[in-house]
């Protein structure tokens, strides 16, 4: 499992599995957000199963499930009420990353060429957010 980190507080990546748990609790990670809906690919993980794994590791988790491009104002407050609440560091997964990314660009706080250098910076070119990061009034 490769993790990109945001923030201090923040790392993203792609689909993990139950057996990704121990190390993500053994990287030091003290929560996670499944940003992932429920059969979305075959084959992937059930959130609850996910979620159980994640508990008996010690680790608190939390469900924001997003489809792929629709990501809408509820999710971004979510997730952004998530990071405020879980003890971190935390880690949040989708099927890639970029949409766990798109969500803490999209509530990120600082200018739009300073939140797409960070998401730039961790893999994700999410510069087809920029309208909508300098619509949202940001420098």
């Amino acid at each position: 499992m490769q993790a990109h980190r945001l923030t201090e507080q923040l790392s993203v990546a792609a689909q993990i599995g139950v057996d990704d748990i121990a190390t993500i609790a053994a990287r030091g990670f003290r929560s996670i957000v499944n940003n992932r809906p429920d059969d979305e690919a075959p084959g992937q993980p059930a959130n609850a199963e996910l979620e159980a794994a994640a508990r008996r590791a010690g680790l608190d988790w939390r469900h924001i499930p997003v489809v792929s491009g629709k990501v809408n104002d509820v999710q971004v407050r979510s997730f952004a009420e998530a990071l405020g609440q879980l003890p971190g560091p935390v880690l949040a997964f989708c099927r890639s990353g970029t949409r766990c990314s798109a969500l803490w660009a999209m509530q990120a706080e600082g200018t739009v060429d300073s939140i797409l250098a960070t998401t730039q910076a961790a893999g994700y070119d999410l510069s087809i957010l920029r309208p909508w990061l300098e619509m949202s009034g940001r420098g």
